[in-house]
């Protein structure tokens, strides 16, 4: 008999773009795969693609412990009926809660922090509340796995976690043969396109894009795209309204969102993201793997893309001055110096970065917790 293997996330638009090398190899390894998930237009295609999916309320809006902790018993009852082998959870309320169910009905869990979010940049009240929530969660799975080694030390220099239960993963890793060079022309203009690609949110650095960007306003031939969804549950969401006004004051070219963030790469010369900390970034990763140089801050989560001068630059966070020094840098370089930059990001991420370091970490975590 199969064991069964429950996926539990925030989106199953997460799912379906960041998961399904790992699911569809796990699935090959002959387990039954389970997704528990928010239902999104995502939902209906995995389960086309062959995978069991349940649907779970979960306000991804919301920060009351008292209203998220309903989740815990509508968990604990999906995941008595399912009865899954083992439970891997992704994003923080599965994080938390989902531990919490999984613990009251002893199923191993592993978990995976790929990044600490809004709430832990602060020292509000809810990243106080996150803070201990976290530390007495984070007892119950037998493995948790970080995106890079800064939020990994973290957690276990503030005593969130037994150090023994943790290890790396090279971010949700890259499909390196979807994610490859064009060979053909890229930009069919002549004009010098930086592109942006992420939440619409300050702190991803998009002040600092957009701030950096008027300084080259009299600067022919140089583009700002920026790609991206609003999200207006964070509290540094940008508004609709602030991002029509540098648009129509032609600062920067608003692209909306995309299922095909390829396009989208292959037509900029070089990806900006001034963020100021990730898990580990997935669209430098892309973007490095489709051989495109960089620009980043010198952020945990970031940095770890780019090795400075070699396959991209790195500015100082929050730093204006610092980002458009390296934009001009860039744009000075010529097309051979970024393209041998390009190649150097890609071998970077063939190295270090490829999905099939992620999947075979997992299947020999879930081989040595089931079977």
């Amino acid at each position: 008999m199969k064991k069964t293997i429950a996926i539990v996330i925030n989106t199953s638009w997460n799912v379906f773009n960041f998961r399904l090398g790992l699911l569809k190899a796990l699935q090959k390894e002959g387990y039954k795969i389970v997704i528990i998930a928010p239902r999104d237009a995502y939902s209906q295609k995995l389960k086309s693609i062959g995978f069991e999916y349940h649907n779970i309320i979960m306000n991804n809006k919301g920060t009351n412990p008292f209203e998220d902790s309903k989740l815990i018993y509508h968990l604990y009852k999906l995941y008595k009926k399912i009865k899954p082998d083992i439970l891997l959870h992704y994003t923080i309320k599965p994080n938390i809660y989902g531990s919490f169910a999984a613990g009251l009905l002893g199923i191993p869990v592993v978990t995976n922090i790929s990044g600490l979010g809004t709430v832990f940049l602060n020292n509000s009240l809810s990243s106080k509340v996150a803070h201990l929530l976290y530390k007495i969660a984070l007892k119950i799975p037998q493995k948790v796995f970080y995106q890079n080694s800064h939020d990994r030390e973290l957690f276990i220099s503030s005593h969130l976690v037994d150090k023994n239960k943790t290890d790396l993963l090279p971010g949700s890793g890259i499909d390196t043969n979807k994610f490859k060079p064009n060979i053909e022309q890229e930009n069919n203009t002549d004009n010098f396109k930086f592109l942006f690609i992420a939440r619409l949110l300050k702190d991803k650095g998009l002040i600092e894009y957009v701030e950096a960007a008027k300084r080259f306003a009299d600067t022919e031939k140089v583009e700002f795209d920026v790609l991206g969804a609003f999200y207006e549950a964070n509290p540094t969401a940008i508004r609709e309204g602030e991002m029509n006004s540098w648009v129509e004051s032609k600062i920067i070219n608003y692209l909306g969102t995309t299922d095909d963030v390829k396009a989208a790469i292959k037509k900029a010369d070089c990806i900006v993201l001034p963020s100021y900390r990730e898990g580990l970034s997935r669209v430098l990763l892309e973007a490095a793997s489709m051989a495109k140089p960089i620009i980043t801050t010198d952020v945990p989560g970031c940095k770890e893309v780019v090795d400075d001068g070699v396959n991209g630059y790195l500015c100082k966070v929050k730093d204006i001055d610092s980002l458009a020094k390296q934009m001009k840098k860039m744009i000075l370089l010529s097309d051979k110096e970024r393209k041998e930059m390009g190649k150097r990001g890609r071998d970077k991420v063939i190295d270090g970065f490829d999905e099939k370091i992620v999947i075979s970490k997992y299947i020999d975590t879930i081989k040595h917790l089931i079977g």
